[in-house]
């Protein structure tokens, strides 16, 4: 997001859910108070991890968080995982009507990390990429819209993980990921194809950034940080991604989301007499 926003495209972005479920995952923000306030924090978080990334406007939907699989606020009726899935597709396809994306992007099927939110998202997220070019579907949600490209993350990867970690304990340190690494089958992570990597070496301190503005989700001496950014500058300067669908042609391996897609040449200057 902050590699394409820099380049002058509209980066935006949708969030399914207020947070309501989250934990205090940073023993720092684990203070009286702050609990009671997380709808509230989580978006100010995510606003503040956005403004560092150049995203240019949030779609806040606002349903209830659903919390974790299994849990009891998976039963509360505002939760998103109950939400009507015509609705959110609606107000989805609604979203890309308004802004014409040519790329869309979403999680995948979460396998390993299946937070019914997530999963939701991956579902009507998918179908809202599809049917936003449906001239039959919602006709009162704007004038049809086809993205060229529909992309899910594949951030949570072995080989990404591999290599950070061999390239963490290369360097003298201890090995940071080995205990995921030894129990990646039982987590039931699955792996991803990755069809595409972007280059996003200037702006892993950007990233890095970020994520910590999330500041009662992240802890800034968690795992998410037990690589320094110039280490994997150095070994893994790349965003992952799985294409999943194109109406342009490409091919892949890809590196650059926006490959095949046609882009009109800036108007010509007058020369100046």
């Amino acid at each position: 997001m902050a590699k394409y926003a820099a380049e002058g495209v509209r980066v935006v972005l949708a969030c399914a859910t207020d947070g309501a479920e989250g934990d205090i995952l940073n023993p720092r923000m684990d203070r009286p108070g702050i609990k009671d306030r997380m709808v509230e924090l989580r978006r100010a978080e995510l606003e503040t991890a956005c403004d560092i990334l150049g995203v240019e406007r949030i779609y806040h939907l606002g349903y209830r968080d659903s919390g974790m699989p299994g849990s009891e606020a998976n039963r509360h009726p505002d939760a998103f995982c109950n939400a009507d899935p015509e609705d959110v597709t609606r107000r989805l396809v609604e979203i890309i009507r308004a802004e014409r994306p040519d790329v869309v992007l979403a999680y995948d099927e979460s396998k390993g990390y299946e937070h019914p939110d997530h999963v939701r998202v991956y579902e009507l997220g998918t179908r809202a990429y599809h049917e936003a070019g449906d001239a039959d579907r919602f006709p009162d949600a704007g004038a049809p819209w086809q993205p060229k490209k529909l992309y899910y993350f594949a951030t949570f990867t072995q080989r990404r993980f591999r290599i950070l970690n061999d390239a963490a304990v290369a360097a003298g340190a201890e090995a940071p990921y080995a205990g995921w690494l030894e129990k990646w089958d039982e987590f039931g992570f699955a792996e991803p194809e990755i069809t595409t990597q972007v280059d996003v070496a200037e702006y892993v301190e950007v990233r890095s950034k970020a994520l910590l503005a999330h500041a009662t989700q992240i802890d800034p001496d968690s795992f998410w940080f037990a690589v320094p950014d110039e280490l994997q500058r150095q070994v893994y300067p790349w965003e992952d991604y799985t294409l999943i669908d194109s109406k342009v042609s490409t091919e892949v391996p890809e590196d650059d989301l926006f490959a095949g897609i046609d882009t009109p040449a800036p108007p010509a200057v007058p020369e100046r007499r």
